[in-house]
């Protein structure tokens, strides 16, 4: 008995038209790589290129690979890096529910439809290892594919465990075409009877992508280009429903060098390990935009760039069919220019919790430490160790006094932190401009460059060879009694 096609005419009643509508369809199986948050980037801006309408679906058909809390993941990258969906598991939408397994008797109804078209068939034979894949199923050694459409349905009703399978077409070709690689060309007869819903009544994850992809209105699919292979049967199915297909847009691969595709595996990072490794969201986002796709016109040469000024000049045309190798160095430099872009109000504020992991002391502003950092500073998980000298002087050697540069030894360092402390003490306010004052005034009374004076205070204020800011600011900051303290146990050490 041929199926009724009400519940179908209401399902397509339902799909908005007249804008282009993307989504972005991550499977909640652990954490944000950056090939998918670059997917989610490029999906998001072609929307908002357009003006068009950006939807977040979660596929968790596969329920043998979900991760517990993987969910959470997803939607926290996608507001921390301000993705926002218009449409979704969280905000609703026309076409919900936006969970695949939400969906299910969705699929099964499609599933029969196509069944009734002649586009499917039930199969009955042994289950695959997995039934997300065809293993090495060969159609034309299948007894299923030719038994008639009576005898299938009554093995179906005796209850008889079943996939049900595509049916590819037996001899020609198939072309699709997909706006990075244009048009390609396949021999069906290279194509497997893949699964399309499992034995479980869930649908194998490229069978639920057509169905809601359709369901949706979804005008353009952005995935990996390693899903290539797997559009021509994308295609039999838009067709054997008579369905308009979306534009495809395969992006090639994020790689870790020539040769090898990006794995947490292999220890690459995800967003997450980024961000913990102290880079910048909008650094971040800047990085992956330019992994595979490049500005034109008047913009080909510039590299930084705002989301809403990446949404303004996105298009399509500029995404490369070359594999990206991901540079940790230029994601570096990229940090390194958005920490000295940003206000010092807005560094202060982002620095400081990576300030006190190792500046305990209250008394220490942090503020005035954040302003010594930011032009020194390429992430902020360097802070910690460059500004811990502020809350304990480290157990330092007296080899630092000497430097050539500044024309200093230890006997040069003796006499001038001999000169300083005093000069030091005399001071009415200890504010960064009396303490500078005071030591230019001591340098020219000693009648030795600022650099011979300056380098023993530093050294002994701070006891390291490298420091954020000079001798004035750290002195400054540390406050007189400190600063007096440590110059004092300098002395000492040159003694």
């Amino acid at each position: 008995m041929a199926l009724d096609t009400t519940y179908f005419n209401e399902m397509e009643a339902k799909i908005p038209h007249g804008k282009i509508r993307t989504r972005f369809a991550p499977s909640p199986t652990g954490y944000m790589h950056v090939g998918n948050l670059r997917t989610a980037l490029y999906t998001w801006l072609i929307a908002r290129n357009a003006g068009g309408t950006f939807i977040l679906r979660i596929e968790d058909t596969d329920q043998g690979r979900l991760v517990e809390g993987a969910t959470d993941v997803i939607y926290r990258t996608m507001a921390e890096c301000g993705l926002i969906h218009d449409e979704g598991p969280d905000v609703g939408g026309p076409v919900a529910p936006y969970i695949q397994s939400q969906r299910r008797d969705t699929y099964g109804k499609y599933a029969r439809l196509l069944v009734e078209l002649g586009h499917a068939y039930y199969c009955f034979c042994e289950k695959t290892e997995s039934e997300e894949d065809s293993g090495d199923f060969n159609r034309a050694a299948d007894p299923c594919r030719a038994l008639s459409p009576e005898e299938a349905q009554a093995r179906v009703d005796a209850g008889e465990p079943y996939v049900i399978r595509q049916k590819i077409p037996a001899g020609g070709t198939t072309t699709f075409h997909d706006a990075i690689f244009g048009d390609i060309t396949v021999e069906n007869e290279t194509l497997d009877d893949q699964i399309l819903l499992k034995r479980d009544g869930l649908p194998t994850y490229n069978f639920a992508n057509v169905i809601d992809d359709h369901l949706m209105g979804i005008t353009h699919v952005v995935r990996g280009s390693e899903y290539l292979s797997s559009a021509p049967k994308y295609n039999l199915l838009y067709d054997a429903f008579g369905w308009e297909v979306p534009t495809y847009v395969h992006c090639s691969p994020v790689m870790r060098d020539q040769h090898n595709k990006m794995s947490k595996r292999h220890g690459d990072p995800s967003y997450e390990d980024l961000k913990a490794q102290g880079y910048l969201t909008e650094a971040i986002l800047n990085y992956v935009a330019l992994l595979g796709w490049s500005p034109r016109g008047d913009q080909a040469e510039r590299e930084i760039f705002s989301l809403s000024e990446l949404a303004e000049i996105f298009d399509i045309a500029g995404i490369s069919k070359s594999p990206a190798i991901f540079d940790i160095e230029k994601l570096t430099h990229f940090n390194a220019l958005y920490l000295r872009a940003m206000t010092p109000e807005d560094f202060a504020k982002t620095a400081e919790p990576y300030i006190r992991q190792s500046v305990k002391n209250p008394a220490i502003d942090t503020a005035a430490v954040a302003a010594l950092l930011q032009a020194r500073c390429e992430k902020l998980t360097d802070i910690p160790e460059k500004v811990d000298f502020f809350d304990a002087l480290p157990d330092y050697d007296k080899a630092l006094f000497t430097n050539k540069k500044s024309k200093t030894n230890e006997e040069v360092s003796k006499s001038m932190l001999e000169a300083a402390i005093p000069a030091l003490e005399g001071l009415d306010a200890w504010t960064q401009e009396a303490i500078h004052d005071c030591l230019i005034a001591l340098a020219e009374k000693l009648a030795v460059k600022n650099a011979t004076l300056m380098w023993p205070v530093r050294i002994a204020a701070a006891g390291k060879q490298v420091t954020p800011g000079g001798a004035v600011e750290i002195c400054q900051i540390l406050g007189r009694d400190e600063t007096l303290r440590r110059l004092k146990a300098g002395l000492e050490k040159l003694a």
